[in-house]
Protein backbone atom coordinates (compact mmCIF):
# COMPACT_ATOMS: atom_id res chain seq x y z
CA UNK A 1 0.00 0.00 0.00
CA UNK A 2 1.41 3.39 -1.01
CA UNK A 3 1.63 6.35 1.33
CA UNK A 4 -1.28 8.02 -0.41
CA UNK A 5 -3.38 4.88 -0.09
CA UNK A 6 -2.63 4.74 3.63
CA UNK A 7 -3.71 8.35 4.04
CA UNK A 8 -6.95 7.71 2.16
CA UNK A 9 -7.65 4.64 4.28
CA UNK A 10 -7.05 6.64 7.46
CA UNK A 11 -9.33 9.45 6.28
CA UNK A 12 -12.07 6.93 5.49
CA UNK A 13 -11.69 5.45 8.97
CA UNK A 14 -11.90 8.87 10.61
CA UNK A 15 -14.93 9.84 8.52
CA UNK A 16 -16.67 6.67 9.70
CA UNK A 17 -15.69 7.44 13.30
CA UNK A 18 -17.28 10.88 12.96
CA UNK A 19 -20.48 9.41 11.51
CA UNK A 20 -20.63 6.89 14.37
CA UNK A 21 -20.15 9.62 16.97
CA UNK A 22 -22.88 11.74 15.40
CA UNK A 23 -25.32 8.84 15.56
CA UNK A 24 -24.79 8.63 19.31
CA UNK A 25 -24.35 12.26 20.33
CA UNK A 26 -25.30 15.78 19.29
CA UNK A 27 -22.80 17.90 17.38
CA UNK A 28 -21.54 19.77 20.46
CA UNK A 29 -20.67 16.61 22.37
CA UNK A 30 -16.96 16.23 23.16
CA UNK A 31 -16.80 12.86 21.35
CA UNK A 32 -18.11 14.43 18.13
CA UNK A 33 -15.83 17.45 18.41
CA UNK A 34 -12.78 15.25 19.02
CA UNK A 35 -13.70 13.13 15.99
CA UNK A 36 -13.95 16.32 13.92
CA UNK A 37 -10.50 17.46 15.03
CA UNK A 38 -8.97 14.07 14.26
CA UNK A 39 -10.44 14.14 10.76
CA UNK A 40 -9.37 17.76 10.25
CA UNK A 41 -5.79 16.86 11.14
CA UNK A 42 -5.74 14.06 8.56
CA UNK A 43 -7.24 16.32 5.90
CA UNK A 44 -4.68 18.99 6.74
CA UNK A 45 -1.86 16.50 6.24
CA UNK A 46 -3.27 15.77 2.79
CA UNK A 47 -3.37 19.45 1.93
CA UNK A 48 -7.16 19.69 2.01
CA UNK A 49 -7.19 22.91 4.00
CA UNK A 50 -10.68 24.07 3.01
CA UNK A 51 -12.27 20.89 4.35
CA UNK A 52 -10.06 20.93 7.45
CA UNK A 53 -10.95 24.56 8.16
CA UNK A 54 -14.68 23.86 7.96
CA UNK A 55 -14.34 21.15 10.59
CA UNK A 56 -12.10 23.27 12.82
CA UNK A 57 -14.56 26.16 12.66
CA UNK A 58 -17.32 23.78 13.75
CA UNK A 59 -15.18 22.60 16.66
CA UNK A 60 -14.45 26.16 17.78
CA UNK A 61 -18.14 27.05 17.62
CA UNK A 62 -19.11 23.90 19.52
CA UNK A 63 -16.54 24.43 22.24
CA UNK A 64 -17.49 28.08 22.63
CA UNK A 65 -21.09 26.99 23.22
CA UNK A 66 -20.30 24.02 25.42
CA UNK A 67 -17.24 25.12 27.37
CA UNK A 68 -17.17 28.88 26.99
CA UNK A 69 -14.81 31.12 25.03
CA UNK A 70 -12.03 31.11 27.62
CA UNK A 71 -11.81 27.37 28.35
CA UNK A 72 -8.41 25.75 27.63
CA UNK A 73 -9.83 23.34 25.03
CA UNK A 74 -11.64 26.18 23.29
CA UNK A 75 -8.46 28.24 23.10
CA UNK A 76 -6.48 25.27 21.77
CA UNK A 77 -9.09 24.72 19.06
CA UNK A 78 -8.89 28.40 18.13
CA UNK A 79 -5.11 28.03 17.89
CA UNK A 80 -5.43 25.10 15.49
CA UNK A 81 -7.90 27.04 13.36
CA UNK A 82 -5.53 30.02 13.28
CA UNK A 83 -2.73 27.84 11.89
CA UNK A 84 -5.01 26.66 9.09
CA UNK A 85 -6.17 30.18 8.29
CA UNK A 86 -2.56 31.39 8.21
CA UNK A 87 -1.65 28.56 5.85
CA UNK A 88 -4.41 29.81 3.54
CA UNK A 89 -2.78 33.24 3.50
CA UNK A 90 -5.29 35.06 5.72
CA UNK A 91 -2.63 36.38 8.07
CA UNK A 92 -4.68 39.21 9.54
CA UNK A 93 -7.50 36.90 10.61
CA UNK A 94 -5.02 34.32 11.89
CA UNK A 95 -3.25 36.97 13.96
CA UNK A 96 -6.51 38.13 15.53
CA UNK A 97 -7.28 34.58 16.63
CA UNK A 98 -3.78 33.97 17.92
CA UNK A 99 -3.87 37.18 19.93
CA UNK A 100 -7.14 35.95 21.44
CA UNK A 101 -5.40 32.68 22.37
CA UNK A 102 -2.43 34.48 23.93
CA UNK A 103 -4.71 36.67 26.03
CA UNK A 104 -6.76 33.68 27.14
CA UNK A 105 -3.74 31.56 28.03
CA UNK A 106 -2.18 34.42 29.98
CA UNK A 107 -5.37 34.75 32.02
CA UNK A 108 -5.42 31.02 32.72
CA UNK A 109 -1.74 30.21 33.24
CA UNK A 110 0.16 33.48 33.58
CA UNK A 111 3.16 34.68 31.60
CA UNK A 112 5.25 31.57 32.28
CA UNK A 113 2.69 28.86 31.48
CA UNK A 114 3.64 26.45 28.73
CA UNK A 115 0.48 27.06 26.74
CA UNK A 116 1.03 30.82 27.03
CA UNK A 117 4.57 30.54 25.69
CA UNK A 118 3.50 28.23 22.86
CA UNK A 119 0.75 30.67 21.90
CA UNK A 120 3.22 33.56 21.79
CA UNK A 121 5.60 31.44 19.70
CA UNK A 122 2.82 30.72 17.18
CA UNK A 123 1.76 34.37 17.11
CA UNK A 124 5.35 35.44 16.45
CA UNK A 125 5.42 33.27 13.33
CA UNK A 126 2.35 35.01 11.93
CA UNK A 127 3.65 38.45 12.86
CA UNK A 128 6.90 37.67 11.03
CA UNK A 129 4.97 36.43 7.99
CA UNK A 130 3.18 39.80 7.93
CA UNK A 131 6.57 41.48 7.65
CA UNK A 132 6.83 42.68 11.25
CA UNK A 133 10.10 40.87 11.78
CA UNK A 134 11.45 43.05 14.59
CA UNK A 135 8.33 42.54 16.69
CA UNK A 136 8.47 38.79 16.10
CA UNK A 137 12.11 38.75 17.16
CA UNK A 138 11.38 40.48 20.45
CA UNK A 139 8.53 38.06 21.20
CA UNK A 140 10.68 35.00 20.48
CA UNK A 141 13.57 36.28 22.55
CA UNK A 142 11.16 36.71 25.44
CA UNK A 143 9.79 33.19 24.97
CA UNK A 144 13.29 31.72 24.93
CA UNK A 145 14.35 33.64 28.04
CA UNK A 146 11.30 32.56 30.04
CA UNK A 147 11.34 28.96 28.80
CA UNK A 148 15.05 28.59 29.54
CA UNK A 149 14.57 29.98 33.04
CA UNK A 150 11.47 27.94 33.86
CA UNK A 151 12.06 24.67 32.01
CA UNK A 152 15.69 24.59 30.84
CA UNK A 153 17.47 25.06 27.52
CA UNK A 154 16.96 21.40 26.56
CA UNK A 155 13.18 21.76 26.78
CA UNK A 156 11.54 20.98 23.39
CA UNK A 157 9.55 24.22 23.40
CA UNK A 158 12.74 26.19 24.01
CA UNK A 159 14.50 24.47 21.11
CA UNK A 160 11.53 25.15 18.83
CA UNK A 161 11.58 28.84 19.72
CA UNK A 162 15.35 28.96 19.16
CA UNK A 163 14.91 27.53 15.67
CA UNK A 164 12.18 30.05 14.91
CA UNK A 165 14.37 32.88 16.14
CA UNK A 166 17.23 31.68 13.95
CA UNK A 167 14.90 32.00 10.97
CA UNK A 168 13.92 35.52 12.01
CA UNK A 169 17.56 36.56 12.40
CA UNK A 170 18.26 35.20 8.93
CA UNK A 171 15.45 37.31 7.49
CA UNK A 172 16.90 40.37 9.21
CA UNK A 173 20.27 39.76 7.57
CA UNK A 174 22.05 38.78 10.77
CA UNK A 175 23.47 35.69 9.11
CA UNK A 176 26.28 34.86 11.52
CA UNK A 177 24.03 35.05 14.57
CA UNK A 178 21.32 33.04 12.80
CA UNK A 179 23.81 30.37 11.78
CA UNK A 180 25.27 30.00 15.27
CA UNK A 181 21.82 29.74 16.83
CA UNK A 182 20.71 27.15 14.29
CA UNK A 183 23.89 25.16 14.90
CA UNK A 184 23.04 25.19 18.61
CA UNK A 185 19.58 23.86 17.74
CA UNK A 186 21.13 21.01 15.75
CA UNK A 187 23.52 20.17 18.59
CA UNK A 188 20.70 20.06 21.12
CA UNK A 189 18.62 17.78 18.90
CA UNK A 190 21.59 15.45 18.46
CA UNK A 191 22.20 15.30 22.20
CA UNK A 192 18.55 14.60 22.99
CA UNK A 193 17.33 12.55 20.02
CA UNK A 194 20.42 11.26 18.24
CA UNK A 195 21.80 11.88 14.76
CA UNK A 196 19.10 10.05 12.83
CA UNK A 197 15.99 11.47 14.45
CA UNK A 198 13.65 13.41 12.17
CA UNK A 199 13.93 16.56 14.28
CA UNK A 200 17.73 16.42 14.07
CA UNK A 201 17.71 15.84 10.32
CA UNK A 202 15.27 18.69 9.69
CA UNK A 203 17.30 21.10 11.81
CA UNK A 204 20.51 20.00 10.08
CA UNK A 205 18.91 20.55 6.66
CA UNK A 206 18.06 24.14 7.62
CA UNK A 207 21.65 24.65 8.79
CA UNK A 208 22.96 23.31 5.47
CA UNK A 209 20.67 25.68 3.59
CA UNK A 210 22.08 28.58 5.60
CA UNK A 211 25.59 27.45 4.73
CA UNK A 212 24.80 27.35 1.03
CA UNK A 213 23.11 30.71 0.89
CA UNK A 214 25.23 32.68 3.33
CA UNK A 215 26.87 35.73 1.72
CA UNK A 216 30.60 35.62 1.21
Amino acid sequence: MSGEDRIQTEIARLEQALRDARRLFDDDHPEVLTAMLNLAEALWAQGRLIAARKLEEAVVAGRRRGLGPDAPDTLKAIGKLAVTIAAQGELGKARELQEEVVTGMQALYGETGRDTLRAINNLAGTVAAQGHVASARIALQRVIAITTREYGERDPDCITAMGNLAGILWQEGEWDEAYELQREVVDLHRQIHGNDAQATLMAAAILETMERHAPD
